[in-house]
């Protein structure tokens, strides 16, 4: 599973791993799978109405795409354009005979129109910090012409035609982080919007970056572009950067909340947890569909584990055996608190399938409800409050997640807490041999962290541009911070992935002819294909680059989740 890297964290760690816009290398002694088939390109036909998530996810996955526009979609966007163009001989419209903003008031007139659009994208593009992944740039711009494909927006089919034929032939413009408010996504459209029309702006392809003027030739694609009156507002309108970037988020959230659902199920054998906290009929009562079916997840995971049971239980010190009667709150309460994550993706995806298939520009364009002709109407689509808000909640869950995942690593450290594991962790002789007490202090040191990145940026509006804009959602704000703790929650279940599987191998001597759970063993020996158990003290940092390694690139993926 091939991955970009993400938001810069500051997490050193992390930050050998991950590089923005480039796919991640393994360290050293991990083993590469061998060469596979290129997957077959996608086939998009935008129509405004039928983008599926699924589309999305592969695209943010790597597969190559083309996109193109539907017959009838074109046709109306061209209807709809002559309506609008109709309509400007009575009606004064925000972004096409008036300007922009706080200068709203100010018209324009015809012969300013094609210079306007060139200056708003100038004025506009003035973001800065770390590109957005290339495969993120690419879903927004297929998102922007999906949405203007409903023709609402009154741009000629030329201009998503623009944006798709650079998605096409592999031309990615730099988008930068920083700048966008969530009160539409300004910045880094109006970067793309620049690249579209020949300037200056950089942009990537084949490798290499330089700016668009030079490298759409390159490309085999016309060097320059004109955009008509009233088609500059639309390419930054909107919130398509945002959604493309939540949903990157969600797609990464789904591949973390199985992994941390293998990590618990690793604990579990390793701390031979009690079954009970599992059944099913607990979990109807509850009447939360997510905790059903995380619970039944984690039952499919640790089937036909001899470990959890009374004779595993036994087995490390049966003269002073008693019976457990329940594990601690974290074990017992897993499913449910796993579930809060399950519930807020699903809330996230039903969203950004809304979100793709809608008109989020201002103005829009209708057919007029009496009479002939169409008439533009100015209103607030472009808004992301919705998608900050979801992002922000995500955060939470995520965080909770880390928390969960520190605290169960945390109880794996002492044999108090794990059930007469050895203390730390330690192979050989134990206070000889210091084990894996600093590896935990990594998931520790990254908690305090992850709980300050998920303060909601939402409630954290303020006024801009002399009043004009006086509700700003800080959307991007929260979708930043949000990735930057799925950077951190890789490193946190890593830590957890690492112990568990200490902890297993510590106590698999005494624990002989019982055997674990088929997809915990398996995933017990994918780790292992690639670190070795912990004997005596060594250099620990290798070791848990290659579990975040894998955690990052989902090989520590249950089966029963694929």
């Amino acid at each position: 599973m091939t991955k970009v890297g993400r938001i810069a964290t500051g997490v050193g760690l992390l930050a050998a791993l991950c590089v923005p816009g480039q796919a991640v290398g393994a360290p050293v002694g991990v083993a590469m799978p061998g060469p596979v088939a290129a997957p077959p390109v996608l086939d998009l036909e935008l129509d405004g109405d039928s983008l599926s998530l699924r589309d999305a996810f592969a695209i943010l996955e790597g597969r190559p795409v083309t996109a193109r526009l539907a017959a009838a979609a074109q046709a109306n966007m061209s209807r709809t354009r002559a309506g609008a163009l109709a309509a400007l001989d009575n009606q004064r419209v925000y972004g096409w005979n008036q300007a922009l903003g706080p200068l709203k008031d100010r018209p324009l007139s015809p012969e300013q129109a094609e210079q306007f659009q060139r200056n708003v994208l100038r004025s506009h593009a003035a973001g800065v910090g770390e590109p957005l992944p290339d495969n993120v740039v690419r879903l927004a711009l297929i998102l922007k012409a999906n949405q203007m494909a409903r023709g609402t927006f009154g741009v000629r089919p030329e201009v998503p035609q623009r944006l798709l034929a650079m998605v096409n032939a592999g031309v990615v413009p730099r988008m930068p982080q920083i700048g966008s408010l969530g009160t539409g996504d300004l910045q880094p459209q109006a970067a793309a919007g620049l690249a579209a029309l020949g300037e200056d702006a950089p942009v990537r392809y084949g490798g290499e970056e330089g700016p668009a003027s030079e490298m759409l030739p390159k490309a085999g694609l016309p060097r320059d572009f004109t955009f008509e009156a009233g088609e500059a507002l639309p390419i930054i309108s909107g919130s398509t950067v945002l959604a493309a970037t939540l949903m990157d988020a969600v797609h990464r959230a789904t591949v973390l909340a199985d992994q941390a659902e293998g990590a618990f199920a690793l604990f579990m054998e390793a701390t031979r947890a009690e079954r009970g906290s599992l059944d099913a009929r607990t979990h109807k009562e509850r009447h939360i569909p997510e905790e059903n079916a995380v619970a039944a997840r984690l039952r499919a995971m640790v089937e036909g584990s001899g470990w959890m049971t009374e004779e595993g239980r036994k087995r490390l010190d049966p003269a002073n055996y008693h019976p457990r009667v329940q594990d601690a709150v974290s074990v017992r309460a897993a499913p449910h608190i796993m579930a809060g994550l399950r519930h807020v993706i699903d809330d996230a995806r039903q969203a950004l399938v809304r979100e793709a298939n809608s008109s989020t520009s201002n103005p829009l364009i209708f057919k007029r409800k009496e009479g002939p002709g169409y008439e533009f109407v100015m209103g607030g689509n472009w808004d992301g409050s919705v998608m900050g808000h979801l992002a922000d909640t995500l955060n939470a869950e995520i965080t909770d997640i880390g928390v969960l995942s520190q605290e169960l690593s945390g109880r794996l450290l002492s044999p108090r807490w794990s059930y007469d594991l050895p203390a730390n962790l330690a192979g050989g002789t134990v206070g000889l041999n210091s084990g894996m007490v600093q590896v935990q202090t990594v998931a520790a040191a990254l908690i305090p962290e992850m709980q300050a990145r998920a303060t909601p940026a939402g409630t954290l509006s303020r006024p801009v541009k002399d009043g004009q804009e006086d509700h700003n959602t800080m959307a991007m704000a929260s979708v930043r911070h949000l990735h930057e703790n799925l950077d951190r929650l890789e490193i946190v279940l890593a830590v957890q992935y690492l112990m568990a599987a200490q902890g297993i191998d510590l106590i698999a001597e005494k624990m002989s002819s019982l055997t674990l759970g088929t997809t915990t063993q398996s995933l017990l020996t994918e780790i292992r294909k690639h670190i070795a158990p912990l004997g005596e003290d060594r250099y620990l940092t290798p070791d848990l680059e290659r579990a975040i390694w894998l955690v990052h690139n989902g090989y520590l993926t249950p089966s029963v989740a694929r």
